[in-house]
């Protein structure tokens, strides 16, 4: 097999090794050796021996790189093709495929640049090089060789005037157009051109600093109408380059700068046709701390919002006092209502609920202000993560010891195993959720009856049992990520940061979502069922909800009627649908 392979290939092998720099450069140090591309234009072949041995790529051989060119070049009349950069410069050449140049020349547009064009051919050095066309100061000019406009605009602009002056932080081409993935934004998001190319710089703090910026531009940018709408996917809504220019950005103490006071309104109307002086007046970047020193208008609208917020978190919160006072008392007077004598939850149990309630919330936001650093979450602990993650390691083993105290309590109590036989899921609720969901939606006029613990309640707690176990192995996991090494592969740790966010996820929108309604929005508990409290509930929802439960304990401790509710309550027992619901026992107070 290798014999055939050497018979077939071996000459063009050993033809192409005998190719020496020398042999090319025969013809090729000769200045006068031109050629004309596919579009007329003349293009030299010479090749100065002394640029190539300062190139980057001065260690390969002309072979190397013009890999197709055979030893019978020129007068095989077989024209040498373009280099393959690909060969070396795989990922560079997957993102100028991508680029505008790139699928320029895939679209047949033959003048596109290419490699060559940016990066020279033979003299090809570091962007980092002074000689190199893709140096800073000298790029402008490189690309100014087929956008001679734009290039004019970025020389004459504040940006072109601070790269001729030797700053190097002053934006070139690349920085905004990208560097092999060359991109035009004249279509980009409004939201693409202020957040990713503009903000690159003017969110930057330390250039603000260095060049005296205003520091607030690209924050005040997205507080106003122009950058939320921009946030909110607007197409059409106005960007940096709308008011300050693509290319052309002057200061606003510049007479050309379409931003100088006697262009605004020509400025503003491109977006606001009748644009007057008044309206071409108004401000876009408007910082609510500068506010209070600026111009008048400036200083009337600082007072207004100043006195806005005091009168929003004054009224507003005098009202919410005034409402958690009411309910409060009300909550208190439905408590003290003497008709719940069914005791549906035992003072054990509801410790437990309320340990395993207060550990789950406040799992859930020390873990989401994680995911989201920027939330309200991660700011209501402070932006601090030490305490943020020893709050979550804390309360998480809380959450454990809660659920190790459950299964001794179902273990060795009666009222544990009774429980537990309660909550055993049996091919009966399969049956029950099928005659419910005809029922809910009309298609059957027939309720089913539950005993003491329905489909939904079973499905709740062992849901409970078995995220308290995933979480708990995965969290334990990820705390004592070194030592689990010891045992398990790497990958298993990015594993268990993934089981423990979506199950953490999916156990928050359960809670919400079917938890909630059946403990606070169901019309016949709003706004809450008072069995988490006492754990009692009225013989009337007893009846309703859990019809077939054998045996309803009693009230050992009945609690007296508060006074003023005995004739709402006697009222509410003998006609079932006068508190607004559907004769299911709750009270409305």
């Amino acid at each position: 097999m290798f014999g055939v392979c050497f018979l077939v290939f071996g000459e063009s092998f050993t033809t192409r090794a005998a190719i020496k720099d020398s042999d090319c450069l025969e013809c090729h140090s000769d200045k006068t050796l031109v050629k004309t591309n596919a579009v007329g234009k003349a293009l030299s072949l010479f090749v100065d021996r002394a640029k190539l041995a300062t190139s980057v790529h001065k260690t390969n051989t002309c072979a190397s790189c013009h890999a197709d060119i055979s030893s019978g070049h020129p007068d095989d009349n077989i024209a040498a093709r373009p280099v393959n950069c690909r060969q070396c410069h795989t990922r560079q050449s997957e993102s100028y495929g991508a680029s505008v140049h790139g699928l320029a020349l895939k679209a047949g547009q033959r003048a596109a640049p290419n490699c060559q064009h940016c990066h020279d051919s033979h003299e090809v050095r570091s962007p980092d090089s002074p000689l190199s066309p893709l140096y800073f100061t000298r790029q402008e000019q490189t690309c100014g060789q087929c956008h001679e406009q734009e290039a004019r605009d970025v020389a004459t602009s504040i940006h072109g005037r601070a790269t001729a002056a030797g700053k190097r932080e002053a934006p070139i081409c690349t920085d905004c157009h990208s560097g092999h993935k060359i991109e035009g934004l004249k279509g980009g998001s409004p939201l693409k051109i202020a957040a990713q190319v503009c903000s690159k710089c003017h969110a930057s703090e330390r250039l603000n600093t260095k060049f005296n910026l205003p520091a607030d531009r690209v924050k005040t940018f997205f507080e106003s109408y122009h950058g939320l709408a921009a946030e909110y996917g607007s197409t059409r809504a106005a960007n940096c380059a709308s008011c300050h220019g693509y290319h052309k950005i002057l200061p606003s103490s510049d007479h050309d700068s379409t931003i100088h006071k006697t262009h605004l309104v020509q400025t503003c109307g491109k977006c606001h046709p009748g644009a007057s002086e008044k309206f071409a007046l108004s401000k876009v970047h408007i910082s609510a701390a500068a506010a209070a020193s600026a111009d008048l208008g400036s200083r009337i609208n600082w007072w207004i919002r100043s006195i806005y917020l005091v009168l929003i978190v004054g009224v507003v919160g005098s009202m919410a006092a005034h409402n958690l006072l009411a309910l409060g008392k009300k909550l208190r007077a439905r408590l003290r209502l003497q008709d719940r004598p069914v005791l549906r939850m035992s003072r054990s149990q509801r410790w437990q609920h309320w340990t395993l309630a207060l550990s789950f919330i406040a799992l859930a936001v020390t873990g989401f202000a994680l995911k989201v650093p920027d939330s309200w979450i991660a700011r209501l602990l402070g932006s601090n993560e030490p305490f943020r993650r020893w709050a979550h390691r804390i309360f998480g083993v809380v959450l454990l010891l809660a659920g190790a105290y459950h299964l001794f309590y179902v273990a060795v109590s009666g009222d544990g195993r009774r429980l537990v036989r309660d909550f055993f899921p049996v091919l009966h609720d399969i049956k029950d959720l099928w005659s419910n969901a005809l029922y809910l939606l009309g298609l059957s006029s027939t309720r089913p009856s539950f005993g003491r613990f329905g489909y939904a309640e079973k499905a709740e707690y062992w849901a409970v049992v078995w995220g308290t176990i995933i979480m708990g192995v995965t969290g334990l996991t990820l705390w004592f990520k070194i030592e689990a090494t010891h045992f398990l592969p790497r990958w298993a740790l990015d594993v268990a940061t993934t089981i423990h966010y979506y199950e953490a996820l999916l156990a928050c929108l359960a809670i919400v979502v079917w938890h909630f309604y059946h403990v606070i929005f169901d019309p016949d508990v709003y706004p809450i069922n008072p069995a988490c409290w006492d754990g009692r509930v009225s013989e009337q929802w007893q009846d309703y909800e859990h019809p077939l439960e054998e045996e309803h304990p009693p009230d050992q401790n009945p609690i007296s009627r508060a006074p003023e509710l005995v004739q709402a309550a006697g009222q509410n027992k003998s006609e079932p649908g006068a508190n607004g619901h559907s004769g299911r026992g709750e009270f409305v107070i």
